[in-house]
């Protein structure tokens, strides 16, 4: 394994993250519990979750994945092995996220009582990455990033100085070590820095955005911000939920798959999308590489990635994608992945 340091802070972190998004729905405690031994056996010290988690986001299962983890760290007892991130949501009008039924958004009160479930349910007095998973103001972003109503710009938000505030807070209470975005832009990323650089309040560490071969928009804007102010990205859904696998070519809908099972892959359904695909599974097939390890190696040759989180329904598939930190592509080959790209650009931000 691979490690670096996670923006500028002095945690050092695998350049692969495992994600838990599939536990409790996907996958059962057991699994989830064995798919962490696997991965910290073979060096991963660094797991992402959050209070939303599983996914699909129901009332039902919400908190069942940091559930599953708590009760690994405590039959384990190996919480200090481990870099835990975890998020708490955005604004929404989902309703079962607080007390009282009542959409949520990111005051003080909802924060705070976010953070303590949060807690309980890791079974931990502290989380070392606690991130904003998705911004409280209406911005484009998600599965439709270039299709936003500019109109809802004046949409209800909590400012983002206030929200700074908050997680100030929770470092100094020593529940939180450090603090990140998901989900942001350049401009919402520059205006917390802005707010720790004016008010003495923690720095943003790093932002989870996704990121693949077929959707680098990061690298537009937000990658600059990475390099010059040291805020790393960490990339989620560098498969594109699957499909850069080639798994779901020409229709196909493989028995037990996310998209099978939730029809949720429009975001990777695009226009444009298949073809892109295509070429870069045939480009992995002609130098004789796993798609997926295609994919994931070159999120994870990315200079201003601190981190790849990948996810996997199967111990087979989870072998696949950490193995992909062995897998280093030659010139030859980034310079061919180009030329798709120059053809069949970002089909599926």
């Amino acid at each position: 394994m691979e490690y670096g340091t996670l923006g500028r802070t002095d945690l050092k972190v695998s350049r692969i993250c495992l994600g838990t998004m599939t536990w409790g729905e996907q996958n059962t405690e057991a699994e989830g519990h064995a798919q962490m031994d696997y991965a910290l056996e073979r060096g991963v010290n660094f797991f992402d979750t959050a209070e939303l988690y599983p996914i699909p986001p129901k009332a039902e299962t919400q908190g069942r994945t940091e559930s599953y983890i708590g009760n690994w760290f405590k039959a384990r007892g190996n919480r200090d092995k481990v870099i835990l991130a975890s998020k708490v949501v955005g604004r929404t009008e989902n309703n079962w996220f607080r007390d009282g039924a009542i959409p949520a958004q990111l005051t003080r009160a909802q924060m705070t009582e976010a953070l303590e479930k949060s807690l309980k349910r890791l079974q931990t007095d502290y989380i070392d990455l606690y991130q904003i998973h998705w911004p409280d103001r209406p911005m484009p972003w998600g599965s439709n990033p270039t299709h936003f109503n500019w109109s809802l710009m004046d949409g209800p938000s909590n400012p983002i100085e206030e929200t700074l505030e908050v997680l100030g807070d929770f470092v100094k209470q020593g529940k939180v070590r450090h603090i990140g975005l998901s989900n942001e832009s350049g401009w919402g990323t520059m205006k917390y820095l802005h707010a720790s650089e004016t008010r003495g309040l923690p720095r943003i560490a790093t932002v989870q955005n996704a990121y693949s071969l077929i959707n680098r928009t990061y690298e537009v804007a937000m990658a600059e911000i990475s390099m010059r102010e040291r805020v790393g990205l960490l990339a989620y859904s560098p498969l594109g939920q699957g499909y850069l696998t080639g798994k779901y070519l020409d229709g196909a809908r493989p028995p037990g798959a996310r998209t099978t099972l939730f029809n949720r892959g429009q975001r990777y359904e695009k226009p444009g999308s298949e073809e892109a695909i295509r070429a870069y599974v045939n480009l992995a097939k002609e130098f004789g590489l796993d798609p997926a390890q295609l994919a994931l190696a070159y999120v994870n040759s990315r200079v201003f990635v601190d981190s790849n989180i990948i996810g996997a329904r199967t111990m087979e598939q989870l072998a696949v994608c950490i193995g992909s930190i062995d897998v280093k592509l030659t010139p030859e080959i980034e310079a061919r992945i180009d030329a798709i790209h120059q053809v069949h650009m970002n089909p599926a931000p």
